[in-house]
């Protein structure tokens, strides 16, 4: 079954990589995949968000879902499933990054896009959330054309980012400490 799996998403990368990648459209979705490097655009937000009282509480929310998708994807199913990258697979397919020493499955760019941008989501105003969850997305689908994952990596990635947020959401709201003014 893992292999019908990996051959799927080696096609849907061939794919990506023979009919939808442009010399316009690169410069632009290698932008939008660094934006997910290291989790930091997701970061520099939530630490802005730290910065007002009223927004204090939903910054520590998406620090913690970062810091709970860092440990379930990163630290944990990476190393446990060892999935290497497809481009080390398919020696026709060329990344258009540097490529990742890490495993492949799943997809921590996208996993902390959606950790974080879920909680931002559910928190903040739709018209700051809404656009956070479109990058979220993007970034997910940059890692696709960019080469360095394949498709179930970023679904997965999704899936737990998904997780890593509503956990963090429900232990911050749970247990954090409370505005001084409610």
């Amino acid at each position: 079954m893992l292999a019908s799996l990996t051959n799927a998403d080696l096609s849907i990368l061939l794919y990506i990589q023979d009919s939808i990648r442009t010399p316009w459209l690169t410069p632009i979705v290698v932008f939008i995949t660094s934006l997910g490097n290291a989790g930091i655009f997701w970061i520099a937000v939530s630490l802005l968000l730290l910065i007002p009282q009223k927004t204090r509480r939903i910054g520590c929310m998406s620090l913690a879902a970062l810091f709970a998708s860092l440990l379930i994807n990163n630290l944990l199913l990476k190393n446990l499933v060892r999935r290497i990258r497809p481009y080390d697979l398919c020696s026709v397919l060329h990344p258009l990054v540097a490529k990742p020493v890490d495993f492949s499955f799943p997809s921590g760019h996208t996993g902390s896009s959606f950790a974080a941008a879920v909680v931002l989501y559910r928190q903040l105003p739709k018209k700051a959330g809404i656009p956070l969850l479109v990058l979220a997305v993007l970034i997910g689908l940059s890692r696709l054309y960019v080469g360095v994952h394949y498709p179930s990596d970023v679904f997965a990635g999704m899936l737990t980012g998904m997780g890593a947020g509503y956990l963090a959401e429900r232990i911050v709201l749970k247990y954090g400490a409370r505005d001084s003014a409610e």
